[in-house]
């Protein structure tokens, strides 16, 4: 025994059955520097273990009758959590049982429940799961799909959201001693109409400036007090429309412009930390940043949209923010925060895994 190769021990050492072996034959002061080596392997290990990115995987744009075959790629970047950025199902209806229907088929569906057996799942809505097309505050059966929808990720009844109006929510994370909150924005409850564009091919044009609301009074406050309260070292603001993008004249928060600038300055005024935004629902995929004045890092608006169908025709349009390529092939998004390095890989990812596009972008902690 004594003259067993260095490397043949360390290859050995955390087999119990080789340690007692090595107590009847090694002197006691090698057993003692062998278990002292053993110790030493196990703390670079957990060390090793602790440096691993908090990941967050998103997506958006499911329809139930299609197949998703995402959820292996997905799976295989090992998420910390799974959020759903909207249109978790289509179900455009007044019909709430037709909409209960859709909720179990997705619920049901064997490669969506394997995924979420061991997967905490985040979610806002969209359009096509709120219950109607572009649809805002006018819906009739709103507070009736609320409840589905709360239903459908089985929401305890005593949990905020059976009591409030709309479904926004935040959650906290910690991981190495940092922490990181997520804030789901409700874009649909509360949101006023809409300007219809009759003099272009758009559809939508910004509203006269003051006029409208994206979020409504009481989910503007509460969104307040999320910042102002918030000690985490990443903000991850989701929402269902995009933030940035707003030149295609589909929806967007550039619908009303006084509402982008009330969140910018939101954040600016609360002093909210690396806040950045995840969206969805355009059937794209795509990377915006905006540097804005009094916030010391660029805004970044992540999409992913098109998890069963996406948008192939899609031939261009116009976005000053865009900072990577349009991917118009299903995908989803994968956030992988670095507190060793204070950095955020941000990548477009698809089927098999393969990755459409990544940017890194540094932060201050």
């Amino acid at each position: 025994m004594a003259n067993i190769q260095f490397n043949t021990i360390i290859y050995f050492i955390n087999y119990p059955i080789f340690v007692k072996i090595l107590v009847k034959n090694i002197k006691m002061k090698y057993f003692k520097s062998l278990i002292l080596l053993f110790f030493i392997i196990t703390a670079c290990k957990t060390s090793e273990k602790n440096k691993t990115p908090f990941t967050i995987a998103f997506g958006s744009c499911n329809n139930q009758v299609l197949e998703n075959t995402l959820w292996t790629a997905i799976e295989k970047n090992n998420p910390d959590v799974w959020i759903w950025g909207g249109d978790i199902i289509y179900s455009d209806t007044d019909d709430m049982n037709y909409m209960e229907q859709n909720y179990l088929k997705q619920k049901s569906n064997a490669a969506y429940s394997n995924f979420i057996k061991n997967m905490d799942v985040l979610a806002t809505w969209d359009d096509h799961d709120y219950g109607v097309n572009d649809g805002g505050f006018e819906y009739a059966q709103k507070e009736t799909a609320q409840e589905l929808f709360l239903d459908f990720f089985d929401v305890p009844v005593n949990d905020a959201r059976r009591q409030q109006e709309g479904i926004y929510f935040a959650k906290d994370y910690t991981f190495d001693n940092n922490s990181i909150k997520i804030i789901l924005l409700d874009t649909r409850y509360f949101r006023t109409a809409l300007t219809q564009d009759t003099l272009t091919d758009k559809r939508y044009k910004p509203n006269v400036y003051g006029e409208g609301t994206m979020l409504g009074e009481t989910q503007w406050k509460w969104l307040e007090n999320e910042l102002i309260k918030s000690k985490a070292s990443f903000n991850i603001i989701v929402s269902s429309i995009q933030f940035l993008s707003a030149e295609h004249g589909y929806e967007s928060w550039g619908n009303m412009p006084h509402e982008i600038e009330k969140l910018e300055n939101l954040l600016r005024n609360t002093k909210a930390k690396n806040a950045i935004i995840l969206s969805g629902d355009r059937h794209i995929s795509e990377i915006s940043k905006k540097e804005i004045e009094g916030l010391n890092y660029p805004l970044i608006d992540f999409t992913s949209s098109g998890m069963t169908h996406s948008f192939t025709n899609y031939n261009g349009e116009p976005n000053k923010f865009r900072i990577v390529d349009v991917v118009s092939e299903k995908s989803f998004g994968i956030l992988k925060i670095d507190f060793e390095t204070n950095t955020v890989q941000m990548e477009i990812r698809g089927e098999n895994n393969v990755i459409y596009n990544t940017i890194e972008q540094k932060y201050k902690l």
